[in-house]
């Protein structure tokens, strides 16, 4: 691009640069969900349809960015996670935040009519996210960020399910419903559905209890003896796969393309998820399975 005299307004522009060698968390969540919500009637506590094209818009934005190495999502928010070797954008803030946003709302907006056909989108209901970017410097507090989002959806879904049951079937309103849950705690919501209405929550479908974990599917390994438990420090490793060339970078971003993207709904707070796709945390590609 030909200098000019107007080249100087550049200097306003802020570096975003992200620190290397940390675990990037981009977190979307969605805008005015509960008017969206009641526009298009979700069903509640939980619209099988609405998490399932959550799901399929977290897998494109997988597929498209083959960096990411894993996602977890849950209501209307959803975490991509960058491993500390990632270079994308030269790690500016603000080009992995809208990427990551503008993708996974793109992908939302044009699948909507497979999960919702009889209620097109109509202005001004329209869906949106918004995002930031979070760095985690080791392994293990990314983990333990991942497991504080799966104990949120265990703890806000029994909430949800226990006073939608009440008001639904119960025939309660809303505030009474509120009031009798205030001080409430997990054993005490068990009970009121298990005695009450014959529901066992342990039955209840497993992406409502755990969320969705997207990823990607290489052959299962066997959890070794010797691994290192969710608390040892395994990040010295981090630091040395960060300095990988450009050309190494690219040749794992195709080695990642090959792999499956899938939808798993399952604990991610034991190491036994993490020790059987070492992978992940690794940020190196795995076995594809056999065909």
């Amino acid at each position: 691009m030909a200098n000019s005299k107007y080249e100087y307004v550049k200097s306003f522009e802020q570096p975003d640069v992200l620190l290397p060698n940390t675990w990037i968390v981009v977190r979307i969540d969605g805008r005015g969900f509960h008017k969206l919500s009641d526009r298009y009637g979700f069903i509640k506590p939980n619209d099988r349809r609405a998490l399932d094209l959550m799901n399929a818009a977290a897998v494109e934005v997988m597929k498209e960015l083959p960096d990411l190495c894993i996602a977890y999502g849950v209501s209307d928010e959803y975490s991509f996670v960058f491993h500390p070797s990632c270079q994308l954008f030269e790690r500016r803030s603000a080009k992995l935040v809208t990427t990551i946003v503008s993708t996974f709302t793109a992908h939302y907006i044009y699948q909507w009519g497979t999960y919702f056909p009889s209620t097109p989108l109509q202005p001004p209901y329209l869906p949106s996210f918004d995002g930031r970017a979070v760095l985690y410097p080791t392994t293990r507090i990314l983990r333990d960020y991942m497991s504080w989002r799966q104990v949120d959806c265990h703890i806000n879904n029994l909430y949800n399910t226990t006073f939608w049951t009440m008001v639904q079937k119960g025939g309660m309103s809303n505030t009474d419903a509120e009031r009798e849950l205030q001080g409430t705690v997990s054993s005490d919501k068990n009970e009121i559905l298990f005695k009450r209405f014959g529901i066992n929550y342990n039955n209840e479908d497993e992406m409502f209890k755990k969320g969705s974990v997207v990823y990607r599917q290489y052959q299962l390994e066997d959890p070794k003896p010797e691994s290192k438990s969710r608390h040892g420090d395994d990040d010295e490793a981090l630091v040395d796969e960060s300095k990988t060339s450009r050309s190494q970078q690219d040749k794992l971003r195709k080695l990642r393309r090959k792999a499956q993207v899938v939808v798993d709904h399952v604990d991610i707070i034991k190491d036994e998820f993490w020790e059987r796709r070492p992978w992940i945390l690794s940020g190196k590609p795995g076995r594809l399975p056999e065909a």
